[in-house]
């Protein structure tokens, strides 16, 4: 038996009836109210003459909507395409990278599963539908016998997006060693402390094992000259991939930015400045203890630490230099290349600067008083002559004040978070007609862009911002939010299995790692080094 129409139910056609309205109909509708329309007949009579003069001026500058980032369309599951992997190193970062490539802890997603009955959270969506990648994580290297099984449990869970199927052949290795000889891995993430990274990768493109490296690439300057060979050398002998895990430049964010630069919005740009600002023990690398001021799981029997310290200096064992081995020199690149390293691979994205000529630094441990040799407090200088640029780095763990990057131009300068801005200077060149005319207004965004929204506009609501800046670890895809590591893994995979091009080969990461190697000489020996392109050897020059 057939329903009646309901009449409260609109039909196709009602509907197209009802998109019929343009702004003529919607202008002559308020104009007819008393009083009230009079207000909203210029309200809408203002809004549609500025909409039409920005749209205007978006077209005279040639900027276009956000459809640039789309999410390459790659087939995973052709025969014989299946890659395995092994995870070195299984904290924090190694458990986001399984999730990034389709394996989730059960407590994770039970976490999820209240967050998101609660509404506080779309992660556990955004995970499910997330591509099957076609990888079996077939090995994990962890000297923590706590994390190994938490690994374990993560891989062998048999929630997945796109419902691929659960894992019951992984192998845990004790020593990366074995794990790169192993014809049981044909890739392998690296996710461990800094000073592992050239040894395990050197060791790994040796035997043909594709590698997905965290930054900083390498702890010192000399390892950067090794891997590079190393790694030159097996992509000519054995198409080895290697991707640093420089994941930021997957954000739609970044493709818009490149644009605005590529078509010289800003004009010529002489100064971009980027900081750091983090105001929790955990950020200031704390993170030895729980919550309740007690230490956190791990002793001799349990850790194998002679393997944790590899080549580092002998030193007693120490939950400190275990889970906070950032604050150490033997461990670590400091700031510069736990932070500041992302930031410097996004400009050298946007703006192609390679090498700079010179940095200078500062800075000093002046709030976390506890032992720490690496400082909390840094600021780094680089000088570009051939670009006619300077960037400026400053840090702070002490303090949360959002700071962006800006990037400073003659004729603009542009905002760049998880959202972007772009603001008219007052004394352009290029502008200074339209401002004089009113077209531009300096005090607004010539336009404003959000990852995800339907387009750009030069008015953005305080909950669309608020919900930007919040997008740490996602970007969107055809409007679907996605995370940015997945992306970035997803095309090393892609190129593992396609030969395609990669976004943070061996030679963006031996620009970033420098970069960083500079300024933590800079800092560390009170002095100003240049970059000598002849030797390719970063020197110092003396003290400041």
């Amino acid at each position: 038996m057939r329903k009646k129409p309901d009449p409260r139910r609109k039909t196709s056609q009602h509907r197209k009836a009802d998109s019929g309205l343009n702004r003529r109909d919607l202008l002559k509708g308020f104009a007819s109210l008393p009083v009230f329309g009079v207000f909203a007949f210029e309200f809408l009579k203002k809004r549609s003459y500025e909409n039409r003069l920005k749209e205007d001026l978006l077209q005279e500058l040639g900027i276009t909507e956000p459809a640039t980032a789309v999410e390459p369309k790659t087939t995973f599951k052709k025969p014989g395409q299946l890659v395995r992997v092994g995870i070195i190193g299984f904290g924090i970062r190694g458990e986001q990278i399984a999730r990034a490539l389709g394996f989730a802890h059960p407590d994770w997603i039970e976490n999820e599963k209240k967050k998101q009955q609660e509404r506080r959270s779309d992660n556990l969506e955004v995970w499910l539908n997330q591509p099957d990648l076609n990888v079996a994580i077939t090995g994990v290297c962890e000297v923590f016998d706590l994390r190994a099984r938490r690994a374990m449990e993560v891989i062998r869970n048999p929630v997945r997006p796109g419902g691929a199927p659960a894992l019951t052949q992984v192998r845990r290795f004790r020593s990366y060693r074995e794990m790169v000889t192993s014809n049981e891995v044909d890739a392998v993430v690296i996710t461990t402390p800094d000073f592992h990274h050239a040894p395990m990768a050197l060791a790994a493109v040796r035997e043909g094992k594709h590698v997905y490296c965290e930054k900083c690439m390498t702890r010192t300057e000399e390892e950067v000259y090794q891997l590079e060979m190393a790694v030159n050398k097996a992509r000519k002998n054995k198409n080895v991939m290697f991707q640093v895990g420089h994941q930021y430049k997957q954000n739609e964010v970044c493709y818009k930015a490149k644009e605005i630069l590529d078509k010289h919005i800003l004009g010529p740009v002489t100064l971009v400045e980027t900081t750091t600002n983090r105001n929790t023990p955990d950020g200031a690398w704390v993170r030895h203890l729980d919550k309740n001021g007690r230490p956190k799981p791990g002793n001799e029997q349990s850790i194998d630490w002679p393997e944790w310290l590899g080549s580092a200096p002998k030193a007693p064992f120490s939950l400190d230099r275990y889970y906070n081995w950032t604050k150490y020199w033997d461990y670590a690149t400091g700031i510069s290349g736990q932070l500041f390293s992302h930031e410097y691979d996004t400009v050298n994205h946007l703006l192609g600067l390679g090498m700079p000529a010179t940095c200078v630094a500062s800075g000093g441990i002046y709030f976390y008083k506890d032992g720490r040799e690496i400082p909390d407090i840094f600021h780094a200088t680089y000088e570009f002559p051939h670009k006619n640029l300077t960037l400026l780095y400053s840090a702070s763990l002490a303090s949360a004040r959002p700071r962006h990057s800006v990037y400073m131009g003659h004729d603009a300068w542009m905002e760049v978070g998880h959202f972007l801005n772009v603001y008219p200077d007052e004394r352009s060149t290029r502008y200074e007609a339209k401002i004089e005319n009113k077209i531009i207004d300096p005090s607004r965004p010539i336009f404003t862009f959000l990852p995800g929204s339907r387009g750009i506009d030069a008015i953005t609501s305080a909950s669309e911002k608020y919900y930007a800046t919040r997008g740490l670890m996602y970007t969107y895809r055809d409007n679907r939010r996605v995370d940015v590591t997945h992306l970035h893994l997803a095309e090393w995979l892609n190129a593992i299995r396609n030969s395609t091009p990669l976004s943070c080969p061996i030679e963006k990461g031996v620009e970033s790692t420098l970069a960083c190697h500079m300024a933590t000489r800079a800092y560390r020996e009170q002095g100003k080094v240049i970059w000598d392109s002849v030797r390719r050897r970063i020197v110092v020059t003396g003290s400041t």
